[in-house]
């Protein structure tokens, strides 16, 4: 039975890669902060219905010894190395964590299965991010990186680590170039959620109002569950590389913000404002990706459209929130 190592397994993207390996007949492990495990409720939301078929351990991206003896008792076949400090706003606000936590993150877990599980394949989160002031769209492997944000720097620095290990050390380490992918599982904290979740907030009498930022800001949006598949096709290969993982579309924040609040009947002007404190120190205005290479290699294609995308989300969000005041109405 093959082992997968998943740190970040608790995010979004380590949830349906955990529900997914275990599909594939997989023994799962995964690396969460030791709050997490205190308060299961709050922070292991994404993987409860899993909880009892995996198996976890605390420890915490910053201490190499605790990463080093996790590897070592496991010694997996595969590692999907997920976490990371990933909510590019916060970047700009504590930046000298994110790099720290980010960059060594990746070179602890990095050196310790170099140490202990040299057979093991490696996967390393890369992102879109690291293009920033993009050179050229659509962006490919081949595309110069010009990062926009202290999260973006981390995540040259740990594709550069990678490729490193890769060609210094003979580890198969595959960077995941991944541009944005959302879910109903997504953060609150990011766009998208804030969207979906306060629209529904709003049809149902809850709010009144959504706060956003830059409008024009423009991304390649995915599916999370669709871009999983993807990781685990590059640790199938008989040779390691990099890949970008994308839709090869592009749409506004405005359109996701029209089409959130179309499905939910609602016309958005009336609840929209803007507001310039969610405007980024150095925006990043366009980013499309070109999966071309994925396409051909890994035999991988998006299978979830961008209208798709925000109607599943909506959706979810709406029967959460009515949920939540159902439950409401039920303890008065």
């Amino acid at each position: 039975m093959k082992k997968a190592f998943i740190t970040g397994i608790d995010g979004q993207d380590g949830s349906y890669l955990a529900e997914f390996l275990l599909g594939k007949g997989y023994k799962v492990y995964g690396m969460v902060r030791r709050v997490a495990l205190e308060d299961p409720e709050h922070h292991l939301w994404r993987i409860k219905h899993v909880l009892n078929k995996i198996t976890l351990y605390p420890a915490s991206l910053e201490s190499y010894p605790s990463i080093f003896k996790i590897v070592e008792n496991i010694k997996p076949n595969e590692c999907y190395h997920l976490a990371a400090q990933s909510f590019v706003s916060y970047s700009f606000e504590d930046e000298f964590s994110t790099i720290n936590t980010n960059i060594n993150g990746t070179h602890f877990v990095l050196s310790a299965i170099k140490e202990n599980a040299p057979k093991c394949k490696f996967y390393f989160a890369a992102s879109s991010e690291m293009f920033g002031m993009v050179k050229e769209t659509p962006q490919t492997e081949k595309t110069p990186f010009h990062p926009r944000s202290p999260y973006g720097i981390s995540k040259v620095a740990g594709f550069d680590l990678t490729r490193n290990y890769r060609e210094a050390y003979n580890i198969f380490a595959c960077n995941g170039i991944l541009f944005n992918h959302e879910s109903p599982r997504r953060g609150f904290e990011f766009v998208t959620r804030k969207i979906t979740s306060t629209v529904a907030q709003i049809k149902l009498g809850l709010a009144d109002e959504l706060k956003l930022g830059n409008l024009e800001a423009k991304r390649d949006w995915g599916f999370a569950g669709d871009y999983i598949k993807a990781m685990w096709l590059m640790l199938q290969q008989d040779k390691a590389d990099d890949y970008v993982i994308a839709t090869n579309e592009t749409h506004s924040v405005r359109e996701f913000v029209e089409l959130a609040f179309d499905y939910a009947g609602l016309n958005w002007k009336k609840y929209v404002k803007i507001d310039k404190t969610f405007y980024r120190p150095a925006e990043v205005h366009l980013l499309i990706g070109d999966y071309s290479k994925a396409r051909k290699k890994l035999k991988w294609a998006p299978s979830v459209k961008f209208e798709e995308l925000v109607k599943m989300m909506i959706e979810a969000d709406m029967q959460r929130m009515q949920a939540i005041t159902k439950g409401r109405k039920c303890n008065h």
